[in-house]
């Protein structure tokens, strides 16, 4: 295992920054075609945003599929084409749709990059003909943490609020049978056997050294990558890319006077620029997000480094973002914790998400990425930025709300922290938060008649088997619909946060960043965020992003090592 406390080199054959699931894919991909490379990483940890996301890697026509017999080409096709429409380029989205099955099966094969299908998660977009009810989006099997030793602690942490304690990782499935834990021996034996574990992971480490999710993901691929010789250097700025005689031929390295020469060129992987508020100002549709629950180092330098040597970006599109609808508190130590609201709460029956007027703007239950984009439509004619989630103690209770977990007996300190509104009447709730009374009042009167009769008339929440997927399948007529009865009533503030960015570095199919005049610059490559999106800004489905990253992330390295593919 190569010494991340080692010496730079001044040669290799392949340079790939940032190390997230694009970058570690591309690294592993070219050492397995027997190129020396190196990971430079800019932030102190190796992960980034992969690390904290979900580890879910959509790829239609996946090796399971076919295992199962299902045959998906065509309608992967008719889905991904009828939803990017004229907003990307056909051959970018058919060379994902083509190469993704391949990527996945050969990082399976001789790598170990295991997972298990999704078999009943729907894609996003159930209104578009093609959309499957499952098994494009792939779950990354858990991994041993302590297998990577010294390294397990260069791995980028997760969101805080999103484990047990701030340091047990746990699968979403995990977290929904541990709240049965009074009532069910097998998940009060799981939470019993989870717990025990990691009282002897804290014994010896800062966190349970158990990995799913995103870390899974990428300790999985880190792990392959120092097998097969990759080097990794954090802590590494690079000032510049040097480029001669029309290549790119390898990075200068701060204002040190240290070069790298790489004799196959350079991978841009470094996460886009959603945690960038300069490049949030300019590419980003107004009011400008904020926060976002990306890495804090996805600020858009490797995009800047190739932008200097010839470098264009790709067609602006709808809004140039990936999105969850988060709620925000500040954290002990004086940092933001940024809370995406993903699948957990919004499509529960017994809430609604209001404007300002008190009014309803959107599907509660649609996915993420539209939920936001439905606040910037609604936000044009009514303020709905930031909007309200409204709920009651009882739906809290069950379900949860953003930060508080579900059967927390206690609300006192996220009402004292102002993340929590509380109202014994909706009146009173409306006024604390400043929106209409009355609004808010023949709002619920009117949500709670539709939610008896199990039909949501407004918006058709809970009308699409992803919605429904999300609701609670105990709850009828509508799993997503339930009436907001009996105080006291509260409200979060959600607000609309980057979680990627979907414009980036013009590429071709062969993941060679383009020039003005569209033509390939020799020696520079780009995946992930850095690369612009082939599905044109929109979101297939669960995954999308990390498989278009480790696709193109692969295609990059086969092409540097000089194998078609």
């Amino acid at each position: 295992m190569p010494n991340p406390g080692s010496a730079l080199p001044t040669k290799t054959d392949l340079i790939v920054l940032g190390s997230g699931a694009a970058g570690l894919t591309a690294a592993l991909t070219a050492s397995l075609a027997g190129l020396r490379c190196v990971v430079l990483e800019h932030a102190s940890a190796i992960g980034g945003t992969s690390a904290r996301s979900s580890g879910t890697v959509w790829v239609p026509g996946n090796m399971y599929m076919r295992e199962a017999g299902i045959d998906d080409a065509e309608l992967a096709a008719r889905y991904v084409g009828t939803l990017v429409g004229n907003r990307g380029a056909e051959q970018m989205w058919r060379r994902f749709l083509k190469i993704a099955p391949r990527m996945q099966q050969d990082l399976a094969e001789r790598a170990n990059i295991e997972f298990r299908p999704f078999t009943t998660a729907p894609d996003y977009r159930q209104d578009i003909e093609g959309a499957a009810p499952g098994w494009r989006p792939l779950e990354p099997l858990p991994y041993e943490g302590r297998k990577l030793g010294s390294m397990f602690e260069k791995l980028a942490l997760p969101i805080p609020e999103l484990m047990l304690f701030g340091k047990l990782m746990v699968t979403r499935a995990e977290a929904q049978s541990l709240l049965k834990a009074d009532r069910s021996i097998a998940s009060a034996w799981l939470g019993l056997r989870l717990l025990g574990r990691y009282a002897t992971d804290r014994m010896k480490y800062r966190r349970g050294t158990r990995l799913v999710l995103g870390n899974a993901l990428v300790a999985r691929l880190l792990a392959a990558c120092l097998e097969n010789g990759v080097s990794f250097f954090c802590d590494v700025s690079v000032s510049g890319l040097l480029k001669e005689n029309g290549r790119v031929t390898g990075v200068a390295i701060g204002n040190s006077g240290h070069f790298i020469i790489a004799d196959k060129g350079v991978v841009m992987a470094g996460g886009g620029y959603p945690s960038s508020a300069d490049w949030r100002k300019r590419e980003l549709p107004e009011p400008v997000a904020e926060y976002s629950p990306a890495a804090p180092g996805c600020v858009g330098s490797t995009i800047e480094l190739a932008q200097k040597v010839g470098a264009v970006l790709g067609t602006s599109g709808v809004d140039n973002a990936l999105w969850f609808p988060s709620s925000l508190m500040p954290r002990k130590d004086g940092s933001q914790a940024v809370y995406p609201h993903i699948v957990l709460d919004r499509a529960k029956p017994g809430s609604i998400i209001v404007n300002q007027s008190g009014n309803r703007f959107v599907n509660e239950a649609v996915s993420y990425h539209e939920f936001v984009r439905g606040m910037y439509r609604a936000n044009a004619t009514e303020p709905c930025i930031p909007a309200w989630m409204i709920c009651s103690r009882s739906f809290i209770a069950k379900y949860g709300l953003g930060l508080i977990r579900p059967r927390t007996p206690f609300l006192g300190k996220y009402i004292k922290s102002g993340y929590l509104i509380e109202g014994r009447s909706l009146s009173e709730l409306a006024d604390k938060t400043g929106m209409s009374v009355e609004g808010l009042e023949q709002t619920v009167v009117r949500f709670n008649a539709m939610a008896k009769n199990g039909k949501d008339h407004d918006f058709g929440r809970g009308e699409t088997i992803y919605d429904r997927s999300n609701g609670d399948a105990s709850h009828g007529p509508n799993p997503c619909l339930g009436v907001i009865e009996s105080g006291p009533f509260y409200a979060v503030k959600l607000y609309p946060t980057p979680l990627g960015t979907s414009r980036g570095l013009a590429t071709n199919t062969q993941s060679r960043v383009l020039d003005e005049a569209g033509n390939p610059i020799d020696g520079l490559y780009a995946c992930g965020n850095d690369m612009q999106s082939v599905f044109g800004g929109e979101y297939p489905g669960a995954g999308a992003q990390l498989g278009q990253a480790m696709t193109f992330g692969w295609i990059a390295a086969h092409h540097a090592a000089g194998q078609e593919v």
